[in-house]
């Protein structure tokens, strides 16, 4: 294991070139070899996966465990997607250049996609930040290749396609942390993904006709107006949203005019988390109704919802709330938190790792001191299709979201000591290849280790409806 370095402050110092940031890079070489990121083999005193597991869930909705533990029991990718915290933990005993920059925390390959930018232009980017805080680049990087290692295994793709798609992320974000490092860092904060054009960019023809169709069908209605269609009835005057349990739901009926009460307090708090302009344009519309939701892997069992607003004139904003609870990094990186607030922590980290942020981002807490941040429920979103996708498709994929991932990491780091560290050569994207691969051995064993526990009543499960 190589020997780590005391974390160096990343910045763009005006008084080094380029050429002399670049160099800064390759000489932490001589300390951690780039060979040394292939390294992986469990801690002697590894913390047992699901007592992990089980302190992640302290403090979350109990109704909602038993959704959680079943969603990631099906499958190792599942299971991968729900298992930052064990993640975390691991890589915390890996090679670390001593590089720290704004990481996305929980970076595997579900959480990038298409969304349309405030104006109106759809990029690709990173779409998750529940996890965001300051650490060691590779992190982000490794735990994007091993999903795609493990992600490639479930689809039955041989070991050979599964260290190639990992290979592919890392290559791509050698090649794009090379591209950045060339620009100013305005440049670089100008900088975004085109997802039409990135489509283009795919070998095979069928599946970027079926995208294409896709982002047509993403900007051709207002997503506001088709989720009220969808999601909502009307109760008297008042529109209210559909229960869909265990999935949508509302309070207990005893419950819900205090609730609703104490949402509307938490929404004004929220208003203020927010540029003065977007204040004026929400103060046109007035809080109608709150439901809780669940949502993703990771995320469920913590308090998420969704929040109808609507306008004088009958026209929706449909608003999402997730609870901001502490970033499953925290605990094993050296840097403290600059944010008191969890939500003021995942909006201020997704605002500056992504090129284009929802208008409507913001904070807000309660008076139980619980933390949230706010954004739109959907807004031309285009997700990846993971079940379609054949050998070729998940390169490309890869490519892509190492892109994404170089590109959201040279706005808070330095391009140039990066590509240094990296250099012109394979041997880093190697590296990173065969870590992803042990990782997925990793991923798989502690996933049995669920289903050992879940058989033996350790953690509870139950179907969904």
């Amino acid at each position: 294991m190589a020997e780590k370095l005391e974390n160096i402050e990343i910045s763009f110092d005006p008084l080094a070139s380029k050429a002399e940031r670049y160099d800064k890079g390759t000489a932490i070489r001589k300390s951690v070899p780039r060979s040394s990121h292939e390294e992986y083999s469990p801690a002697e005193n590894r913390e047992d996966p699901i007592e992990i597991l089980i302190k992640t869930s302290l403090g979350r909705i109990e109704s909602l465990l038993p959704i959680r533990y079943s969603r990631m029991m099906e499958s190792p990718f599942a299971f991968f997607r729900g298992a930052a915290a064990i993640m975390a933990a691991d890589l915390k005993t890996t090679s670390n250049t001593g590089i720290d920059l704004q990481l996305c925390g929980d970076c595997h390959l579900m959480n990038f996609g298409g969304f349309a930018t405030p104006e109106r232009k759809l990029v690709f980017d990173i779409n998750d930040f529940d996890e965001t805080f300051q650490g060691p680049w590779e992190w982000d990087l490794k735990r994007l290749a091993a999903s795609f290692a493990i992600a490639g295994k479930w689809k039955k793709f041989s070991n050979k396609s599964c260290k190639e798609f990992a290979w592919h992320v890392a290559d791509s974000y050698k090649r794009h942390m090379l591209e950045y490092s060339k620009l100013s860092a305005l440049q670089i904060w100008y900088a975004d993904i085109d997802l039409a054009e990135l489509i283009e960019l795919g070998h095979d023809k069928e599946l970027k006709e079926f995208h294409h169709k896709r982002i047509k069908k993403a900007v051709e209605y207002t997503a506001h107006e088709k989720e009220f269609a969808k999601m909502t009835y009307q109760d008297g005057v008042r529109a209210k949203i559909k229960d869909e349990p265990p999935l949508i739901y509302h309070p207990t009926e005893s419950e819900e005019k205090e609730i609703l009460k104490e949402a509307e307090t938490i929404h004004k708090r929220y208003m203020k988390s927010l540029s003065h302009d977007k204040q004026i344009l929400l103060s046109r519309y007035s809080l109608h109704d709150v439901a809780i939701k669940v949502v993703g892997v990771g995320s469920v069992g913590t308090l998420c919802g969704i929040s109808l607003l609507m306008s004088a004139t009958g026209e929706p904003i449909f608003l999402q709330f997730k609870e901001a609870r502490q970033s499953v990094l925290e605990q094993h990186v050296k840097t403290q938190s600059r944010y008191s607030h969890q939500g003021e922590r995942i909006v201020m980290g997704q605002k500056l790792m992504q090129s284009a942020s929802d208008m409507f981002l913001g904070w807000t807490n309660d008076d139980k001191g619980r933390f949230f941040y706010i954004r739109q429920l959907r807004d031309a979103k285009v997700k990846p299709v993971l079940e379609i996708m054949k050998e070729t498709n998940m390169a490309d994929y890869a490519k892509a979201c190492g892109w994404a991932l170089a590109r959201a990491h040279a706005r808070s780091g330095d391009p140039s000591i990066l590509s240094g560290y990296i250099g012109n050569s394979d041997e880093f994207a190697h590296a990173v290849s065969k870590f992803s691969m042990l990782y997925a051995d990793q991923n798989e064993s502690d996933y049995h280790k669920m289903i050992k526990a879940v058989k033996e009543g350790r953690l509870p499960i139950a179907a969904e409806v």
